[in-house]
């Protein structure tokens, strides 16, 4: 369960599960803000106009440095402004005077300082721990605000499951400055929300505004909720991209992906190779664990580790051969597609289930880490026709 004392901060207190989001984005050159939409950027740092790797790297660090000291709007501008000038970058929006200089920086301060925090916050709502005493969440509108959007004033007190498409595009932040947040409370308090009259969305809030392509009262590019994107695949991601920018940035991309990248794609691991043959006929001489695949920065995201390889040791694939005979060595060979492709669901005491069905064989594989996070060990492989993740557990992929 998550530890509280991480639940209450905001800006300009350290948050390890927003720094860790902010590190964990890849960089990406654009012309415009909106050339990446919606959950992309939970894997994408971008500043608008921004396109040349290492000042975007020198950007990148000082919004990092803003989540880890905590010292403020202020602190920010002073690195921005340095930054700025160390690269010669010029026509940027905002560029000439000291009030477009200032908004464009409180700007990019607020939004990714306010995007990060509710995307590290996702990941511990969701933990299924958490879940089991505060399955419902609430919408709460800030009190400081002094011109309040009236949509946003009229979603306050909304208390619905985590788990209700509301929360897909309602998720704070809502919009440019919006100070709006989201509040988990247990089922008996929702229970009781809802017989208050606000355990109801408003009839319309899924229409949408179509000058903005964003449910009415979201400002363009919000209609998405902050961490749930953590787990899509960066190559997925990156391609999709590569599709939208013109061909000068996409060849800069290509680089700085090349770069970035390099390490985080998977390698197709051979686990049929002879190596791990020996290991499954159990042949003398062999080790107690092997390596049946590699994890990427994706992988340990999801799986909540920093082992960079997974695991299956010698008393786990025993125990599984006597209970599934069925499962072979072919079936193993599976296993890097499988993490790659497949649906992730986390399950309780840090246990992740991922399914995918490869040439008609529904898969369900069954991953763990220690508790100090440091190791990721492969449990079970089976095929399963129901398909089905364990009760209770939570999809984050």
């Amino acid at each position: 369960m998550p530890d509280n004392t991480d639940l209450n901060v905001g800006f300009g207190t350290p948050f390890q599960a927003q720094i860790d989001y902010l590190r964990n984005k890849l960089r990406l050159p654009t012309e415009r803000w909106d050339d990446i939409q919606r959950s992309a950027h939970d894997r994408a740092f971008v500043v608008a106009g921004a396109a040349k790797a290492d000042l975007l790297a020198d950007l990148h660090q000082a919004v990092v440095k803003a989540a880890e000291d905590g010292t403020g709007l202020a602190a920010f501008q002073r690195d921005f402004k340095s930054v700025v000038a160390k690269h010669g970058w010029t026509g940027w929006t905002g560029e000439g005077t000291p009030e477009g200089e200032a908004w464009r920086t409180r700007v990019i301060y607020q939004t990714n300082m306010s995007t990060s925090y509710w995307g590290g916050r996702y990941g511990q709502m969701k933990d299924p721990e958490y879940i089991r005493f505060h399955p419902y969440w609430r919408y709460l509108h800030s009190d400081g605000v002094l011109h309040p959007r009236l949509h946003h004033l009229a979603w306050h007190g909304i208390t619905l499951r985590h788990d209700h498409p509301f929360w897909q595009t309602h998720s704070a932040p809502n919009g440019w400055g919006c100070q709006c947040r989201i509040t988990t409370v247990s089922k008996r308090e929702g229970e009781a929300s809802a017989a208050a009259g606000l355990g109801e969305p408003p009839e319309d809030w899924d229409k949408i505004n179509p000058k903005t392509g964003e449910p009415i009262g979201i400002d363009k590019g919000f209609g998405y909720q902050p961490g749930a994107g953590v787990g899509t695949p960066l190559q997925k991601m990156v391609d999709e991209k590569l599709i939208r920018l013109s061909p000068e940035l996409a060849k800069a991309l290509a680089a700085e992906v090349k770069q970035v990248l390099g390490s985080q794609t998977v390698p197709a691991r051979p686990v049929a190779d002879a190596e791990f043959l020996a290991f499954f006929k159990g042949d003398a001489h062999t080790p107690a664990k092997v390596a049946v695949a590699d994890l990427t920065d994706a992988d340990r995201a999801l799986f909540n580790t920093s082992a960079t390889e997974l695991w299956l040791s010698r008393t786990t694939l025993d125990e599984h051969k006597i209970k599934h005979p069925e499962i072979g060595a072919d079936d193993y060979a599976q296993i890097a597609r499988i993490l790659q492709e497949g649906q992730v669901w986390a399950g309780p005491q840090n246990q992740r289930f991922v399914l995918l069905t490869v040439a008609g064989k529904p898969y369900r594989a069954a991953i763990k880490t220690d508790e100090s996070g440091k190791e990721a060990w492969f449990l079970s492989l089976v095929v399963s026709p129901k398909q089905k993740p364990p009760k209770g557990a939570v999809q984050i992929r």
